[in-house]
């Protein structure tokens, strides 16, 4: 069983991801954390965003491994540990230009599809799961919600992971991811195959209670 989950930063997919796939007993899969170690990677070693064949080149490079559990996803590149690293407002910002490039997207989504066919079934977050990751997956939802909430969902992860949050800046980090990234998922809502669900007033529970009722209620067989 697949399970998809897309949507703008800060609608709380990767969150509901977690939880959806703690209940359901199977892996989580934070695609997203997997542009932020490119992100991380190019920063730490110097790298300009702005240079697509020198990131392309840094991607390829990189040894990225993902511990996908039910509950967490433990990101390492080269052996190293990058898990809360790649949290941080620089690297959301790198992120958002390094995700634009086409040639890190090819080869973070063919490490996608081999993780997904790997563990078989479970849940997969991000912002082109269910429209290009995984176009046959069993379930496809699109997560929405106010910016403004967005924004605090946001800066209260950075709080909790110790850096400082700017609550302005992170809006602004979240407008542009924004502006280059809906289209991503924009074909789920054309085509209608993404069910939307908008958690701007709602808590984590009550969006995993849904995503479950929406699933029928069960684990996958």
């Amino acid at each position: 069983m697949i399970v998809t989950i897309d949507g703008p930063a800060g609608s709380g997919k990767s969150t509901v991801a977690r939880e959806l796939a703690a209940r359901l007993g199977i892996p989580f899969l934070d695609t997203g954390a997997m542009y932020r170690a490119v992100a991380h990677a190019a920063l730490s070693a110097g790298v300009s965003t702005g240079d697509a064949k020198a990131i392309v080149g840094l991607a390829a490079r990189i040894k990225l491994d993902l511990d996908c559990g039910p509950t967490h996803t433990r990101v390492l590149v080269d052996g190293h540990d990058v898990s809360d690293a790649i949290r941080t407002i620089p690297v959301s910002t790198a992120t958002s230009e390094v995700a634009r490039i086409p040639g890190v997207r090819a080869l973070l989504v063919a490490h996608q599809r081999r993780i997904g066919a790997s563990l078989g079934s479970l849940v997969a977050e991000g912002r082109d799961q269910g429209s290009v990751v995984f176009p046959h997956a069993d379930a496809k939802f699109v997560l929405e919600a106010s910016i403004e909430r967005r924004a605090a969902r946001r800066g209260k992860e950075l709080a909790e992971g110790g850096s400082s949050a700017n609550i302005e800046m992170v809006m602004e980090a979240i407008r542009t991811r924004d502006a280059s990234d809906s289209k991503h998922w924009a074909p789920l809502l054309e085509s209608g195959e993404g069910n939307v669900l908008d958690t701007t007033n709602m808590t984590i529970e009550e969006v995993v209670a849904r995503l479950v009722e929406l699933l029928g209620g069960k684990p996958p067989a």
